[in-house]
């Protein structure tokens, strides 16, 4: 598996956690510089000379009788520390990540999104986006004739190639990085600032701690649930105790039982067998049902030694609990509803989780 550097990460990691985010993909190649043959470093920087001479004409146009320039620009410093020149106003935006694509359409920013990768694909409108190419290895060349005020990237899945790719070229970069569910509310209330839409940004990072403060008094003094979150089944690979989920599963009610520094730490189901977990947590990634796929592992001997697989004690939600964007809040809303039923008995019972409890029977299927 080839190692490609993210910002200075790297390893598996740091190749694991993008197929999170694209929703188990296969791996693409890693980036290696290269271009077709009608594209090259010369005709990507002809194209961005070209796209800068026809600003700098509509600029010299716009020139008011004082001889100021019409366009303006800020220097803010990104969540990576580097200090980023971003033209005034932003009008145009290309994402280098699904998250960021969502959090562009939470802050209600879509109309000023020119391109996006080929693995944004939430909402459904971002799929109708100019595409760019992958999150690992985009289009130089499609981004230049888009003609960005500013690429948006994130330090966990997009490539410190990249980023320096677009300095070479003139485009502005600006990296998120957030770390847990307290960093995405403050990232995505940032990124606002950032794009010319600071009261949109405050007003949803408001929202957002405030659904979080209302599950948390609705569910803080329960017991935590113990489970074990499943990123892949072959090999198991689960989730570290200080990624972004994991933070997510203690917002829900939960703990995973998987005590490791690594982020996405591969696992061996003796070991899981030997903890036993009280639910195990899927993310909704593809089309066909999960819970067909969770009755193929409840056949399989290795994985009928634990408890909640032969008792049917576990719980899919949304794939939103894989990307750092504001919809993870809405994942752990779900997750917490289902964990903890009891703690949402006030609600409509048209708005209950349909099935059992985990304590009852068991499955907590996605709705």
């Amino acid at each position: 598996m080839p190692h490609t550097k993210r910002f200075g990460v790297v390893g598996m990691a740091g190749m694991l956690l993008p197929a999170l985010l694209v929703v188990m993909v296969p791996a693409q190649k890693a980036p290696a510089q290269n271009f077709s043959p009608r594209s090259t470093p010369a005709s990507i920087a002809a194209t961005t000379q070209n796209n800068a001479t026809t600003q700098n004409n509509a600029t010299t146009a716009a020139q008011g009788q004082n001889g100021a320039a019409a366009q303006n620009f800020r220097e803010v410093m990104d969540e990576t520390g580097r200090t980023v020149r971003i033209p005034q106003p932003v009008m145009r935006i290309v994402s280098l990540a699904p998250s960021l694509t969502e959090t562009i359409y939470a802050l209600g920013l879509q109309d000023r999104l020119v391109g996006d990768t080929d693995y944004c694909d939430y909402p459904p409108e971002a799929q109708k986006k100019q595409k760019v190419g992958g999150a690992i290895n985009p289009s130089l060349e499609e981004i230049a004739h888009l003609r960005p005020d500013v690429v948006l990237v994130t330090k966990h899945l997009n490539t410190l190639d990249t980023v320096h790719s677009l300095d070479a070229l003139g485009i502005p970069s600006y990296a998120t990085d957030p770390r847990n569910v307290d960093e995405i509310v403050a990232s995505a209330k940032r990124l606002g600032e950032v794009l010319g839409a600071a009261e949109a940004g405050a007003a949803l990072a408001e929202d957002l701690r405030r659904r979080l403060d209302v599950l948390r008094q609705k569910i803080g003094t329960l017991p935590p649930r113990r489970v074990l979150f499943v990123v892949w089944t072959d090999p198991l690979i689960s989730i570290g105790k200080d990624t972004f989920i994991a933070d997510a599963l203690r917002r829900a009610g939960a703990v995973s039982i998987i005590d490791s520094k690594q982020d996405w730490p591969q696992v061996n189901l003796e070991e899981v067998a030997h903890l036993q977990p009280e639910v195990l947590v899927f993310a909704e990634s593809h089309a066909e049902s999960t819970l067909q796929h969770f009755e193929v592992l409840a056949t399989r001997p290795a994985w009928r030694i634990l408890n909640a697989v032969r008792e049917r004690n576990f719980a899919v939600i949304s794939e939103a609990v894989n990307r750092p964007a504001p919809r993870i809040v809405t994942a752990i809303e779900e997750l917490a509803e289902k964990l903890h039923p009891e703690a949402f008995v006030e609600k409509p019972a048209a708005d209950q989780v349909s099935g059992n409890t985990v304590a009852d029977a068991k499955c907590l299927c996605a709705r």
